[in-house]
């Protein structure tokens, strides 16, 4: 086993921070390190915290900690932010809003830049999550970047999905079109005392009403992260989430789903890797742009003879008998 694995499994932070900087960095060793660690996840309740920007998800995760931390768990969380598409990089701006838990042996904070991910999160979001639920967390809190209507990839990720709305700023109806109401386990009214807090908290209840009867309807909480109010009921609601999954065996049901998506994302990453890697020892790549470019050749025509030449159609074919 791997050194880094081995002081990973012992606790140790250094690693931990190691470990996730070199899955965000592609780095060589990066595929046997997850092989490594792989039988010592599964035992971290996952959270996604979710929402439009500026609706106080990283304030409303720091009041969390507080709670979380005085039930004696620990955690670790990590916080999803925007990379610039111009430097390539990213404003770390939610550890420094939680920096107060930096001290604290029992919580561990990651920011990671999205990379140009779409859907709110990061592309080694879920091998980060892996690494602390490795490293002994007994939650992992993962909060989005915020990116609106598309952000729906946390529901791919966590067991549980917390979406954070804000009274008065549209955002039920941005709801409603994302259709978020389907991924949500929670919805939180933060900025409660902002005027409009109770109709925004009409509006839900009637779109989870039309909704009809399910075994699980999601509650809504009202909050003010500023100094508190309402986070205890938050994490109540969110311990009574993870009952309701364990006690139907409903998050057995969750955790398969995940690992069949991450089987299915991981084929299609080693595939497409293949043949960029193919296509990159056969093809001047730079003359080929150009001439697009020039419209001397159309993408579409160049993607296919691409193709033709690495024989990708000739293995297909081979493969299939």
């Amino acid at each position: 086993m791997h050194q880094l694995v081995k002081d990973l499994l012992a606790g140790n932070k250094r690693a931990a921070a190691r470990l996730i900087s070199l899955i965000e960095n592609e780095d060589s060793q990066k595929r046997d390190l997850l092989r490594q660690i792989y039988p010592h996840t599964g035992k971290a309740f996952v959270v996604g915290i979710t929402g439009a920007p500026g609706a106080g998800k990283s304030s409303l995760v720091d009041r969390l900690l507080q709670q979380i931390r005085a039930d004696g768990l620990t955690a670790g969380i990590i916080a999803v932010d925007p990379t610039s598409p111009f430097s390539g990089g990213a404003i770390l701006g939610d550890r420094i809003r939680m920096q107060d838990h930096t001290l604290d042996g029992g919580i561990f904070i990651r920011s990671m830049g999205t990379r140009g991910s779409l859907g709110g999160l990061s592309r080694a979001t879920r091998e980060a999550i892996q690494v602390l639920d490795a490293f002994g967390k007994d939650m992992i809190i993962v909060e989005t970047v915020g990116v609106g209507q598309s952000e729906v990839d946390i529901v791919k990720t966590a067991d549980s999905t917390v979406v954070v709305l804000t009274p008065a700023g549209g955002d039920s109806v941005q709801t409603i079109k994302a259709g978020i109401m389907e991924i949500a386990d929670i919805f939180v009214i933060n900025k409660a005392d902002l005027p409009g807090a109770e109709r925004t908290e009409t509006e839900i209840s009637m779109m989870l009403d039309m909704g009809g009867e399910k075994a699980w309807r999601p509650p809504v909480v009202s909050t003010v992260s500023v100094n508190g109010d309402g986070v205890p009921l938050l994490w109540k609601s969110m311990q009574e989430h993870r009952d309701y999954l364990t006690g139907s065996e409903r998050l057995i049901e969750v955790r398969q789903q995940r690992v069949r998506r991450e089987l299915t994302e991981q084929v299609e990453y080693l595939v497409k890797s293949k043949i960029w890697e193919d296509v990159r020892d056969t093809i001047e790549l730079d003359s080929l742009v150009e001439k697009i470019s020039q419209r001397k050749e159309d993408p579409y025509s160049a993607a296919g003879d691409l193709l033709k030449k690495i024989n990708f159609y000739g293995k297909q074919q081979k493969e299939g008998g």
